[in-house]
Formats: C-alpha cells, sequence, structure tokens
C-alpha cells in the first residue's frame, strides 16, 4: 500500500542531535529541510536553544545546507530562523508539497541528496516521501496535548510499531 510507504521513515532517532555530518555524508545527504517546532526546539522556543545553534553550525561547516520548513507562521519562523541565517519557509502545509518543493527548487537540492527532519508522521514523513527524499523522525520534544494532536499520535502508534518491527526483524 503506497500511503502506508509515506508513513515509514528511514529512521528514528532519539533527537536532531542524533543527524551527525558523518550520518549524512554517508547517506550522500547535502540539503536537510528541517521542522522546527518539536523537532528542534518547544513551541515556547521563540529563538533557537543554545544545543540548536551549535548542531546548525557544525552541520553547515561539514558542507551540509540547513533549511526550515514549517507549518507555523512566518513570524515564528523567521524569529527562529533569523539569528542562525538559515532560509526558512512559513505556512508549508506538509504534507502538502509545494512550499517543500519550492524551498528545494531554491535551494538547488534533487531529492536524492535531499532529508527531511520532523517529529511528525503524518505531515513530516509524508511530505519527505512524497517528495523523494530520505526523512528522519525524531520524537517531539514537548508534545502538544489538545485533542487533535493525541489523535494524530493515536494514528502514527501503528506505523511506528511497524517501523520498530522492520527496524529488528534481521530478515528485512
Amino acid at each position: 500500500m503506497i500511503f502506508e510507504h509515506w508513513l515509514l521513515p528511514d529512521e528514528m532517532l532519539p533527537t536532531f542531535r542524533d543527524v551527525t555530518p558523518e550520518k549524512l555524508r554517508e547517506a550522500g545527504i547535502r540539503f536537510i529541510f528541517s521542522d522546527i517546532d518539536n523537532t528542534l526546539a518547544t513551541y515556547d522556543d521563540p529563538e533557537p536553544p543554545a544545543d540548536v545553534t551549535a548542531w546548525i553550525r557544525e552541520t553547515e561547516e561539514a558542507g551540509i545546507r540547513v533549511i526550515f520548513v514549517s507549518n507555523n507562521a512566518a513570524a515564528r519562523v523567521g524569529r527562529f530562523a533569523a539569528p542562525l541565517g538559515c532560509p526558512a519557509y512559513a505556512k508549508a502545509r506538509k504534507p502538502l508539497l509545494g512550499v517543500l518543493q519550492r524551498a528545494m527548487k531554491d535551494a538547488g537540492a534533487a531529492p536524492g541528496e535531499s532529508l527531511l527532519l520532523g517529529d511528525q508522521l503524518l505531515t513530516d514523513c509524508a511530505a519527505g516521501r512524497r517528495a523523494g527524499m530520505r526523512v528522519f523522525i525524531v520524537p517531539p520534544i514537548k508534545d502538544k496535548t489538545t485533542l487533535f494532536f493525541r489523535a494524530k499520535r493515536l494514528i502514527e502508534r501503528p506505523y511506528v510499531r511497524k517501523y520498530m518491527k522492520n527496524r529488528s526483524d534481521p530478515g528485512r
């Protein structure tokens, strides 16, 4: 089933800090299209925390470009991205592809050399997969507890289990 593929990431990692330049180089990744909220920082962090700043600097010094693609509003995304000097795209409406594809075109990035980093299977993973990118998912830093977000996480649960089963099955 094609839709199932859209919700299974290449990797699920404990934190964005586990996305190292070495791991990216091995995978042929030159561009990271990253979500912000709950992937790199909480919704409460208006500006990048020190660990995010250090990770961005290390990644970019290794020749890997970081571009933010967020579903959040332009004011929030711009304020977060400005101190880092990274290109930023707001109101991306992931899993729709329009803004993500524009960001890729603007960066000169091909899908095979691009990674989407996010915390949600239904938005980030689906968009990255549909765009032909590799996808790394991290757990949300501080998940929202609204009914909408709880429902999304409930829908994601079987795909997380399938990912974990596939990772532990040596025959796959």
